[in-house]
Protein backbone atom coordinates (compact mmCIF):
# COMPACT_ATOMS: atom_id res chain seq x y z
CA UNK A 1 0.00 0.00 0.00
CA UNK A 2 3.08 2.48 0.92
CA UNK A 3 4.29 1.87 -2.37
CA UNK A 4 1.17 2.47 -4.33
CA UNK A 5 0.55 -0.85 -5.52
CA UNK A 6 -3.43 -0.34 -4.82
CA UNK A 7 -3.30 3.49 -5.78
CA UNK A 8 -2.67 6.53 -4.96
CA UNK A 9 -5.93 7.02 -2.44
CA UNK A 10 -4.61 4.29 -0.39
CA UNK A 11 -1.10 5.28 -0.97
CA UNK A 12 -1.93 8.62 0.55
CA UNK A 13 -3.71 6.72 3.54
CA UNK A 14 -0.68 4.72 4.42
CA UNK A 15 1.26 7.62 4.38
CA UNK A 16 -0.70 9.03 6.99
CA UNK A 17 -0.55 5.74 9.06
CA UNK A 18 3.14 4.81 9.03
CA UNK A 19 3.97 8.36 9.71
CA UNK A 20 1.69 8.57 13.14
CA UNK A 21 3.39 5.27 14.07
CA UNK A 22 6.96 6.15 13.85
CA UNK A 23 6.36 9.34 15.42
CA UNK A 24 4.71 7.96 17.96
CA UNK A 25 7.70 5.18 17.84
CA UNK A 26 4.75 2.04 17.06
CA UNK A 27 6.45 -1.29 16.83
CA UNK A 28 4.00 -2.20 14.54
CA UNK A 29 0.04 -1.96 12.81
CA UNK A 30 -3.35 -3.38 14.27
CA UNK A 31 -6.21 -4.29 12.50
CA UNK A 32 -9.53 -2.49 13.41
CA UNK A 33 -13.08 -3.39 13.08
CA UNK A 34 -14.47 0.13 13.17
CA UNK A 35 -13.31 3.65 12.66
CA UNK A 36 -15.32 6.66 13.53
CA UNK A 37 -14.85 9.89 11.39
CA UNK A 38 -15.03 13.35 13.98
CA UNK A 39 -14.33 17.04 12.02
CA UNK A 40 -17.78 16.43 9.75
CA UNK A 41 -19.25 19.56 10.46
CA UNK A 42 -18.52 22.21 7.46
CA UNK A 43 -18.37 24.73 10.27
CA UNK A 44 -15.25 22.46 11.39
CA UNK A 45 -13.81 21.58 7.98
CA UNK A 46 -14.11 24.65 6.08
CA UNK A 47 -13.15 24.75 2.52
CA UNK A 48 -9.81 23.06 2.53
CA UNK A 49 -11.26 20.56 4.46
CA UNK A 50 -13.88 19.71 1.99
CA UNK A 51 -11.67 19.90 -0.85
CA UNK A 52 -9.17 17.83 0.97
CA UNK A 53 -12.11 15.03 1.18
CA UNK A 54 -13.26 15.38 -2.88
CA UNK A 55 -9.56 14.85 -3.53
CA UNK A 56 -9.11 12.08 -1.39
CA UNK A 57 -12.36 10.59 -2.95
CA UNK A 58 -11.46 11.36 -6.35
CA UNK A 59 -7.84 8.89 -5.54
CA UNK A 60 -10.32 5.59 -5.30
CA UNK A 61 -9.86 5.24 -1.49
CA UNK A 62 -12.12 2.83 -0.23
CA UNK A 63 -13.04 1.98 3.45
CA UNK A 64 -12.14 -1.82 4.44
CA UNK A 65 -13.96 -1.73 7.88
CA UNK A 66 -17.54 -0.33 8.83
CA UNK A 67 -16.71 3.48 9.58
CA UNK A 68 -19.08 6.22 10.92
CA UNK A 69 -19.30 9.90 10.70
CA UNK A 70 -19.30 12.76 13.29
CA UNK A 71 -22.54 14.99 13.57
CA UNK A 72 -22.72 17.04 10.65
CA UNK A 73 -23.60 20.92 10.50
CA UNK A 74 -27.20 20.57 9.80
CA UNK A 75 -29.64 17.84 9.35
CA UNK A 76 -28.98 16.88 5.30
CA UNK A 77 -32.81 16.29 4.96
CA UNK A 78 -34.34 18.93 6.75
CA UNK A 79 -31.55 22.14 6.53
CA UNK A 80 -33.90 24.74 5.28
CA UNK A 81 -36.67 24.00 7.15
CA UNK A 82 -33.41 24.37 10.31
CA UNK A 83 -32.54 27.88 8.59
CA UNK A 84 -29.26 26.53 7.31
CA UNK A 85 -28.09 28.92 4.25
CA UNK A 86 -27.26 27.80 0.94
CA UNK A 87 -23.89 29.03 1.31
CA UNK A 88 -23.12 26.45 4.32
CA UNK A 89 -25.51 23.72 3.17
CA UNK A 90 -24.10 22.88 -0.23
CA UNK A 91 -20.16 22.10 0.77
CA UNK A 92 -21.80 20.64 4.13
CA UNK A 93 -23.56 18.14 1.67
CA UNK A 94 -20.61 17.48 -0.60
CA UNK A 95 -17.99 16.58 2.32
CA UNK A 96 -20.70 13.96 2.96
CA UNK A 97 -20.92 12.78 -0.42
CA UNK A 98 -17.37 12.30 -0.23
CA UNK A 99 -17.42 10.33 2.57
CA UNK A 100 -20.08 8.05 0.67
CA UNK A 101 -18.74 7.84 -2.45
CA UNK A 102 -15.35 6.27 -0.01
CA UNK A 103 -17.86 3.87 1.47
CA UNK A 104 -18.52 5.76 4.55
CA UNK A 105 -21.84 4.83 6.50
CA UNK A 106 -23.66 8.35 6.83
CA UNK A 107 -24.71 7.92 10.26
CA UNK A 108 -23.70 11.63 11.77
CA UNK A 109 -23.39 10.86 15.09
CA UNK A 110 -21.10 10.85 17.96
CA UNK A 111 -22.56 7.73 19.48
CA UNK A 112 -21.54 4.61 17.30
CA UNK A 113 -21.90 2.36 20.13
CA UNK A 114 -25.53 3.03 20.57
CA UNK A 115 -26.42 2.01 17.07
CA UNK A 116 -27.10 -1.76 16.73
CA UNK A 117 -24.63 -4.01 14.86
CA UNK A 118 -21.78 -1.26 15.07
CA UNK A 119 -21.16 -1.52 19.43
CA UNK A 120 -17.69 -3.07 19.77
CA UNK A 121 -17.08 -5.95 21.79
CA UNK A 122 -14.30 -6.15 24.15
CA UNK A 123 -10.40 -6.42 23.25
CA UNK A 124 -11.58 -4.75 19.49
CA UNK A 125 -8.73 -2.39 18.02
CA UNK A 126 -10.66 0.69 16.96
CA UNK A 127 -9.57 3.94 14.68
CA UNK A 128 -12.15 6.39 16.59
CA UNK A 129 -11.89 9.98 16.58
CA UNK A 130 -14.82 11.29 18.40
CA UNK A 131 -13.01 11.54 21.95
CA UNK A 132 -16.73 10.92 23.91
CA UNK A 133 -17.01 8.02 22.21
CA UNK A 134 -13.39 7.12 22.32
CA UNK A 135 -13.73 7.56 26.26
CA UNK A 136 -16.39 5.58 26.24
CA UNK A 137 -15.25 2.49 24.03
CA UNK A 138 -12.06 2.19 26.29
CA UNK A 139 -13.55 2.30 29.75
CA UNK A 140 -17.24 0.91 29.64
CA UNK A 141 -16.89 -1.61 26.25
CA UNK A 142 -12.97 -2.37 27.41
CA UNK A 143 -12.00 -1.94 23.21
CA UNK A 144 -8.83 -0.19 22.35
CA UNK A 145 -8.72 2.79 20.86
CA UNK A 146 -6.61 6.02 20.53
CA UNK A 147 -7.79 9.85 19.93
CA UNK A 148 -7.56 9.51 16.50
CA UNK A 149 -7.77 13.01 14.46
CA UNK A 150 -10.37 12.89 11.41
CA UNK A 151 -8.05 12.12 8.65
CA UNK A 152 -6.36 9.54 10.58
CA UNK A 153 -9.33 7.89 11.56
CA UNK A 154 -9.92 8.01 7.82
CA UNK A 155 -6.77 7.02 6.77
CA UNK A 156 -6.92 3.99 8.88
CA UNK A 157 -10.24 2.86 7.83
CA UNK A 158 -9.26 2.95 4.36
CA UNK A 159 -6.17 0.93 4.85
CA UNK A 160 -7.54 -0.78 7.46
CA UNK A 161 -4.85 -0.74 10.08
CA UNK A 162 -3.85 1.91 13.18
CA UNK A 163 -0.40 1.92 14.77
CA UNK A 164 -0.14 -0.13 17.71
CA UNK A 165 0.98 2.35 20.57
CA UNK A 166 -0.98 4.22 23.27
CA UNK A 167 -3.74 2.87 24.55
CA UNK A 168 -3.69 -0.51 22.07
CA UNK A 169 -1.08 -1.28 24.74
CA UNK A 170 -1.86 -3.16 27.90
CA UNK A 171 0.83 -1.30 29.66
CA UNK A 172 -0.83 2.05 28.57
CA UNK A 173 -4.26 1.77 30.20
CA UNK A 174 -2.76 1.36 33.35
CA UNK A 175 -4.21 4.49 36.09
CA UNK A 176 -1.79 7.31 37.00
CA UNK A 177 -4.56 8.61 39.08
CA UNK A 178 -6.92 7.42 42.24
CA UNK A 179 -10.19 9.67 42.02
CA UNK A 180 -12.13 9.39 45.50
CA UNK A 181 -15.93 10.85 45.08
CA UNK A 182 -16.82 11.70 48.47
CA UNK A 183 -20.32 13.95 47.43
CA UNK A 184 -23.36 12.77 45.97
CA UNK A 185 -23.20 12.27 42.12
CA UNK A 186 -27.42 11.51 41.28
CA UNK A 187 -28.21 12.43 38.19
CA UNK A 188 -26.37 13.08 34.22
CA UNK A 189 -25.90 17.01 35.18
CA UNK A 190 -24.19 15.70 38.61
CA UNK A 191 -21.84 13.54 36.28
CA UNK A 192 -21.46 16.41 33.61
CA UNK A 193 -20.26 18.56 36.69
CA UNK A 194 -17.75 16.06 38.02
CA UNK A 195 -16.37 15.18 34.97
CA UNK A 196 -15.57 19.37 35.11
CA UNK A 197 -14.10 19.00 38.36
CA UNK A 198 -11.91 16.09 37.88
CA UNK A 199 -11.28 16.92 34.39
CA UNK A 200 -9.71 20.14 34.45
CA UNK A 201 -6.83 18.82 37.39
CA UNK A 202 -6.44 15.22 35.70
CA UNK A 203 -5.09 16.39 31.58
CA UNK A 204 -4.61 13.40 29.79
CA UNK A 205 -4.34 11.09 32.40
CA UNK A 206 -5.79 7.31 32.96
CA UNK A 207 -7.95 7.34 35.95
CA UNK A 208 -9.35 4.77 38.45
CA UNK A 209 -12.93 5.55 40.18
CA UNK A 210 -12.42 4.04 43.68
CA UNK A 211 -16.08 4.48 44.60
CA UNK A 212 -17.92 5.91 41.91
CA UNK A 213 -20.06 2.40 41.66
CA UNK A 214 -21.49 3.47 44.30
CA UNK A 215 -24.09 5.92 42.34
CA UNK A 216 -24.32 4.08 39.71
CA UNK A 217 -27.27 1.14 38.47
CA UNK A 218 -26.03 -1.73 36.57
CA UNK A 219 -25.23 -1.34 32.97
CA UNK A 220 -27.85 -2.69 30.77
CA UNK A 221 -27.31 -5.93 29.07
CA UNK A 222 -28.20 -4.21 25.60
CA UNK A 223 -26.04 -1.01 26.23
CA UNK A 224 -27.69 0.27 22.72
CA UNK A 225 -30.38 1.58 24.99
CA UNK A 226 -28.36 3.74 27.15
CA UNK A 227 -30.08 3.23 30.28
CA UNK A 228 -29.41 5.39 33.60
CA UNK A 229 -26.53 4.08 33.69
CA UNK A 230 -25.54 4.46 30.19
CA UNK A 231 -26.64 7.87 30.13
CA UNK A 232 -24.37 8.88 33.39
CA UNK A 233 -21.24 7.32 31.78
CA UNK A 234 -21.22 8.95 28.47
CA UNK A 235 -21.51 12.44 29.96
CA UNK A 236 -19.19 11.54 32.26
CA UNK A 237 -16.20 10.23 29.84
CA UNK A 238 -17.49 13.04 27.61
CA UNK A 239 -16.71 16.19 30.06
CA UNK A 240 -13.37 14.15 30.81
CA UNK A 241 -12.13 14.70 27.70
CA UNK A 242 -13.48 18.02 26.74
CA UNK A 243 -12.31 19.39 30.28
CA UNK A 244 -9.27 17.28 30.36
CA UNK A 245 -8.02 14.72 27.48
CA UNK A 246 -9.22 11.50 29.23
CA UNK A 247 -9.24 8.68 27.26
CA UNK A 248 -9.57 6.08 29.43
CA UNK A 249 -11.20 5.53 33.22
CA UNK A 250 -11.77 2.39 35.21
CA UNK A 251 -14.38 2.20 38.08
CA UNK A 252 -13.85 0.13 41.09
CA UNK A 253 -15.36 -3.69 40.85
CA UNK A 254 -17.70 -1.73 37.63
CA UNK A 255 -15.75 -1.56 34.45
CA UNK A 256 -14.88 -4.95 32.62
CA UNK A 257 -10.83 -4.85 32.85
CA UNK A 258 -11.91 -3.29 36.14
CA UNK A 259 -13.37 -6.13 37.55
CA UNK A 260 -11.30 -8.54 36.00
CA UNK A 261 -7.98 -7.12 37.12
CA UNK A 262 -8.78 -5.24 39.97
CA UNK A 263 -6.61 -2.66 41.74
CA UNK A 264 -3.38 -4.47 39.43
CA UNK A 265 -5.12 -1.64 36.82
CA UNK A 266 -3.41 0.87 39.54
CA UNK A 267 0.19 2.40 38.77
CA UNK A 268 2.50 1.87 41.98
CA UNK A 269 3.37 5.82 41.98
CA UNK A 270 -0.61 7.16 41.10
CA UNK A 271 -1.62 10.28 42.76
CA UNK A 272 -4.63 10.58 44.73
CA UNK A 273 -7.47 13.07 43.92
CA UNK A 274 -10.48 13.47 46.32
CA UNK A 275 -13.52 15.29 45.34
CA UNK A 276 -15.54 16.61 48.32
CA UNK A 277 -17.78 19.21 46.27
CA UNK A 278 -19.50 19.17 42.42
CA UNK A 279 -20.37 23.35 43.36
CA UNK A 280 -16.62 23.94 41.30
CA UNK A 281 -18.41 22.33 38.45
CA UNK A 282 -21.84 23.81 38.21
CA UNK A 283 -20.75 27.16 39.02
CA UNK A 284 -18.40 27.04 35.69
CA UNK A 285 -20.89 25.05 32.90
CA UNK A 286 -24.12 26.94 34.65
CA UNK A 287 -22.12 29.84 32.70
CA UNK A 288 -24.78 33.01 33.28
CA UNK A 289 -26.40 33.02 36.48
CA UNK A 290 -28.34 35.94 35.27
CA UNK A 291 -29.93 34.42 32.22
CA UNK A 292 -33.55 33.98 32.37
CA UNK A 293 -34.83 33.68 28.82
CA UNK A 294 -33.89 30.60 26.32
CA UNK A 295 -33.88 30.46 22.91
CA UNK A 296 -33.27 26.77 23.07
CA UNK A 297 -33.11 23.88 25.08
CA UNK A 298 -30.67 21.24 23.61
CA UNK A 299 -30.30 17.80 24.97
CA UNK A 300 -28.25 14.82 23.59
CA UNK A 301 -24.28 15.89 23.58
CA UNK A 302 -23.32 13.38 23.36
CA UNK A 303 -26.28 12.14 20.76
CA UNK A 304 -29.19 10.86 22.77
CA UNK A 305 -30.15 7.41 23.41
CA UNK A 306 -33.14 5.87 23.58
CA UNK A 307 -33.62 5.54 27.14
CA UNK A 308 -33.53 9.81 27.00
CA UNK A 309 -35.89 10.35 24.44
CA UNK A 310 -38.16 7.98 26.50
CA UNK A 311 -37.66 10.18 29.47
CA UNK A 312 -38.35 13.46 27.74
CA UNK A 313 -41.51 11.92 26.31
CA UNK A 314 -42.79 11.10 29.30
CA UNK A 315 -41.98 14.85 31.03
CA UNK A 316 -43.70 16.09 27.63
CA UNK A 317 -46.81 14.10 27.90
CA UNK A 318 -49.62 16.88 27.35
CA UNK A 319 -47.29 19.27 27.93
CA UNK A 320 -46.35 22.15 25.33
CA UNK A 321 -43.23 24.13 25.03
CA UNK A 322 -42.45 27.61 24.64
CA UNK A 323 -39.43 28.20 23.19
CA UNK A 324 -37.07 25.69 20.83
CA UNK A 325 -36.35 22.36 22.57
CA UNK A 326 -33.75 20.23 20.50
CA UNK A 327 -33.15 16.59 21.28
CA UNK A 328 -30.86 15.62 19.27
CA UNK A 329 -29.73 11.61 18.20
CA UNK A 330 -28.50 9.78 15.51
CA UNK A 331 -31.18 8.77 12.89
CA UNK A 332 -30.75 5.60 13.69
CA UNK A 333 -31.95 6.28 17.23
CA UNK A 334 -34.45 8.91 16.40
CA UNK A 335 -36.02 5.40 14.13
CA UNK A 336 -36.42 3.56 17.24
CA UNK A 337 -37.68 5.90 19.12
CA UNK A 338 -40.23 6.39 16.85
CA UNK A 339 -41.74 3.34 16.64
CA UNK A 340 -42.06 3.24 20.03
CA UNK A 341 -44.23 6.40 19.74
CA UNK A 342 -42.05 9.03 21.86
CA UNK A 343 -41.02 11.16 18.59
CA UNK A 344 -44.37 11.86 18.31
CA UNK A 345 -44.99 12.87 21.89
CA UNK A 346 -42.24 15.70 21.72
CA UNK A 347 -43.12 16.59 18.12
CA UNK A 348 -46.98 17.12 19.88
CA UNK A 349 -45.62 19.19 22.45
CA UNK A 350 -43.73 21.50 20.09
CA UNK A 351 -40.32 19.96 20.42
CA UNK A 352 -38.32 18.58 17.89
CA UNK A 353 -36.07 15.27 17.60
CA UNK A 354 -33.21 16.57 15.73
CA UNK A 355 -30.84 14.07 13.58
CA UNK A 356 -27.44 14.44 11.68
CA UNK A 357 -26.47 17.54 13.83
CA UNK A 358 -25.97 18.79 17.59
CA UNK A 359 -25.81 22.58 18.75
CA UNK A 360 -22.14 22.43 18.96
CA UNK A 361 -21.27 21.92 15.20
CA UNK A 362 -24.47 23.79 13.71
CA UNK A 363 -23.99 27.48 12.59
CA UNK A 364 -26.38 28.54 16.08
CA UNK A 365 -26.30 32.36 15.64
CA UNK A 366 -27.20 32.50 11.77
CA UNK A 367 -30.08 30.79 12.35
CA UNK A 368 -31.04 33.26 15.29
CA UNK A 369 -30.13 31.31 18.84
CA UNK A 370 -28.33 33.43 21.49
CA UNK A 371 -29.10 31.66 24.46
CA UNK A 372 -29.44 27.85 25.53
CA UNK A 373 -30.15 25.19 28.49
CA UNK A 374 -28.80 21.58 28.56
CA UNK A 375 -27.92 18.44 30.54
CA UNK A 376 -24.64 17.59 28.96
CA UNK A 377 -21.56 18.89 30.16
CA UNK A 378 -19.87 18.78 26.63
CA UNK A 379 -22.49 21.04 25.35
CA UNK A 380 -21.50 23.33 28.44
CA UNK A 381 -18.23 23.21 27.32
CA UNK A 382 -17.91 23.71 24.11
CA UNK A 383 -20.84 25.94 23.01
CA UNK A 384 -20.57 29.21 24.64
CA UNK A 385 -17.45 29.77 22.82
CA UNK A 386 -18.04 27.01 19.39
CA UNK A 387 -21.57 28.94 19.20
CA UNK A 388 -21.06 32.18 20.76
CA UNK A 389 -24.12 31.68 22.79
CA UNK A 390 -24.83 32.47 26.36
CA UNK A 391 -25.54 28.82 28.59
CA UNK A 392 -27.70 28.12 31.61
CA UNK A 393 -26.98 24.01 32.79
CA UNK A 394 -28.81 21.60 34.85
CA UNK A 395 -30.66 18.50 35.48
CA UNK A 396 -33.03 17.20 32.79
CA UNK A 397 -35.54 18.27 34.63
CA UNK A 398 -34.85 21.89 35.14
CA UNK A 399 -34.33 21.86 31.48
CA UNK A 400 -37.50 20.09 30.33
CA UNK A 401 -39.29 22.79 32.51
CA UNK A 402 -37.51 25.75 31.08
CA UNK A 403 -38.49 24.18 27.30
CA UNK A 404 -42.07 24.34 28.65
CA UNK A 405 -41.80 28.02 29.68
CA UNK A 406 -39.30 29.31 28.23
CA UNK A 407 -37.23 30.43 31.00
CA UNK A 408 -34.93 28.85 33.30
CA UNK A 409 -36.00 29.04 37.06
CA UNK A 410 -34.15 26.52 38.44
CA UNK A 411 -31.09 26.97 40.82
Amino acid sequence: MLDGAEGPGVQRAMEIVATLGRIYGAPDLVPVTHAQIAGVSYKNLGDAGVQFLKEWAAAGAQVRVPTTLNPAGMELARWQEMGISPSFAQPQLSAIDAFTTMGVTPTMSCTPYLFPGYTPQRGDHLAWAESSAVVFANSIVGARSNREGGPSALAAAIVGRTPRYGYHLDEERLAGIVVEVRCPVRDVADFGALSYVVGQQVGSATLWFADLADWLPPLPADITLGGAAGDRLKTLGAGLAAYGAVALFHIAGYTPEAQDLGERLIKPNARRLTIDSLDPGYRVMDADPDLRQIDLVTIGCPHASLSEIEQIAGMLQGQHVKTQLWVTTARIIRERARAAGWVQTIEAAGGQVVADTCAVVAPMRSIGVTSMATNAGKMACYAPAHSQVKMRYGSLEQCVAAAVTGMWNGQ
